[in-house]
């Protein structure tokens, strides 16, 4: 099954990390590993409420990783695998200028 996860920065072309060889991460493993980059990268939720969606945690992290972050390839294949597998989803596309998702 294809799988890929894409992310756009403004002014940037895209990254796009293919996990078409990569072992599933489990779900609760992607949303862990989601968390601890969360809280290691400093990041706020989005929403004023403080409820924070899988999603919304998906593209806060996105964002605060940068492009830096994401031209280190195995951080970028970890984050790949957490994304889909958190999500649920094969093809995730990751818009951070618009802080939106879509599949």
């Amino acid at each position: 099954m294809r799988s890929e996860v894409s992310v756009i920065f403004k002014n940037q072309a895209p990254v796009r990390i293919e996990l078409h060889d990569a072992e599933p991460m489990p779900s609760e493993a992607a949303r862990r590993w989601l968390d601890e980059q969360f809280t290691q990268m400093g990041c706020e939720p989005l929403r004023p409420t403080g409820k924070l969606l899988t999603a919304d945690k998906v593209v806060v992290v996105a964002e605060a990783a940068g492009p830096v972050k994401f031209a280190d390839a195995q951080w970028a294949r970890a984050f790949a695998g957490a994304a889909a597998a958190a999500l649920g989803r094969p093809m995730v596309n990751i818009d951070v200028t618009t802080l939106s998702i879509s599949y």
